[in-house]
């Protein structure tokens, strides 16, 4: 029912926000700037995804870090949230072997906080810059148990290859016991009701070995080849 003598309020602003906008919108340049400044050269990397609330000595911890340890010594940098918990499993691991440990960090009330295995530390306040720097430098996602924030950069990924935004890359599932489920879902539930495409499902790979997470993402490119540095930079245009 509508009401056409019902004026909605009118919204204020407060004096000088235009002018706070403006240099929030700096801020944010600032951050893009930085992050290819530091990162341009870094490839090939993987980002890596986890709970924070992983204590180390956790069987998903050690499972982290012999991953990336793994990816490090074959020759990728690792990328990760930068805090605490598997973030810092990533970092340690990348941190021991050959190559670069590099940490996104985020500006968060509580959880974060920057560990100590980082050759290239990024400081961040807002998470959507932060989320295009680990599309923007991958060429793979390895994501272990974790929770809201893991499946928000997990779903980002689907959403990004579905829509032919980035690239299609590895995004792996680290630990079938913890996912399955997830993907039962997706193909019994999306697929099944048409929300999404069958081969949607395929995007994703489960692997348990740490080993078998960079065969598997050696398989993929041996098969397509890696893009170019020019490609990617293109496909990011539109993001």
């Amino acid at each position: 029912m509508s009401h056409p003598n019902k004026v909605p309020p009118r919204l204020t602003t407060e004096p000088g926000w235009p002018a706070r906008e403006s240099w929030r919108m700096f801020g944010i340049m600032s951050e893009f700037f930085e992050a290819t400044e530091r990162l341009s050269n870094i490839q090939p990397a993987v980002s890596m995804f986890g709970s924070a609330r992983v204590p180390a000595g956790h069987p998903y911890f050690t499972l982290g870090e012999q991953i990336a340890r793994r990816l490090s010594d074959a020759g990728f940098s690792v990328i990760s949230g930068g805090g605490p918990g598997m973030m810092e499993a990533f970092n340690k691991g990348a941190y021991l072997g050959k190559s670069e440990a590099i940490g996104l960090n985020i500006e968060l009330p509580r959880e974060q906080f920057p560990n100590t295995f980082q050759d290239i530390s990024l400081s961040f306040r807002h998470f959507f810059a932060r989320k295009v720097t680990f599309v923007r430098f991958s060429t793979a996602y390895v994501v272990l148990p974790g929770g809201f924030g893991t499946l928000d950069e997990l779903l980002e990924a689907l959403t990004l290859v579905q829509t032919g935004k980035i690239q299609q890359m590895p995004i792996i599932l680290v630990h079938t016991p913890f996912w399955r489920g997830l993907v039962d879902w997706l193909r019994d539930r999306l697929v099944a009701e048409h929300m999404i495409a069958p081969g949607d499902v395929d995007l994703v790979q489960l692997v348990d070995e740490p080993q078998h997470v960079v065969d598997a993402i050696f398989d993929y490119y041996e098969k397509r080849g890696f893009p170019s540095a020019e490609a990617k930079r293109e496909s990011m245009l539109t993001l």
